[in-house]
């Protein structure tokens, strides 16, 4: 399948140029495109939000996919990269028109992918030591990492206190408390106890009217 990909950003630009582009490249190729992708949305947008996104999903081996240029792909060089090795990965092409990129299983294809997965992987570890000073230099301050202290585990139980009384008030089991809830019966235990909910009392239906 041979793909005509076509975006722009707004409402006010128009896809005829585009379209015009990879059609006179076809021509000169010998080519017919099998289906055009069109759509208007910045590419600041989540790709799985785009029609891109839609096509990469489907896409397979020797499929080729024409634009005009390779900014119509992606927001950034790292969604760019990320875009061409997950085609370079499945067999698929991408041929840009305007930077004359020809991108697939050849050597030159290859060379690509792997400086496309080193940027990406020594961007990951940049993002990750920027983080890791971040919280060292807060920590230094004396300022808490993380959420607040007990809540780890109780914080999903938060809300929950007339409902726990009411059921330990009917005969409810802690096993079964902890099992509606979806929480380990530790957890229950420790929320009880620091909240000071009473076990073994009497249901008053009208502590529990909302």
């Amino acid at each position: 399948m041979v793909y005509g990909y076509i975006r722009v950003s707004t409402d006010h630009q128009t896809t005829e140029n585009q379209r015009f582009e990879i059609q006179k490249f076809c021509v000169k190729q010998e080519l017919a495109i099998d289906c055009w992708i069109e759509e208007t949305i910045s590419s600041t947008k989540e790709l799985s939000k785009r029609k891109l996104g839609r096509l990469l999903n489907r896409i397979q081996k020797d499929d080729l996919i024409i634009a005009s240029e390779l900014s119509r792909l992606g927001r950034n060089l790292l969604q760019i990269m990320s875009i061409l090795h997950h085609c370079m990965d499945i067999g698929a092409k991408i041929w840009t028109i305007k930077d004359n990129y020809r991108l697939g299983a050849d050597i030159t294809s290859k060379v690509l992918a792997f400086a496309f997965g080193l940027s990406a992987e020594i961007e990951r570890n940049l993002i990750s030591q920027r983080t890791k000073e971040a919280l060292a230099r807060l920590k230094s301050e004396g300022k808490h990492i993380g959420r607040p202290y007990g809540s780890r585990n109780t914080s999903k139980l938060h809300g929950r206190e007339k409902y726990i009384t009411r059921k330990l008030a009917n005969g409810d089991t802690k096993y079964e408390i902890a099992r509606r809830l979806r929480v380990h019966r530790d957890t229950l235990n420790k929320f009880i106890a620091h909240n000071g909910i009473q076990t073994g009392v009497v249901a008053n239906p009208e502590h529990f009217r909302i």
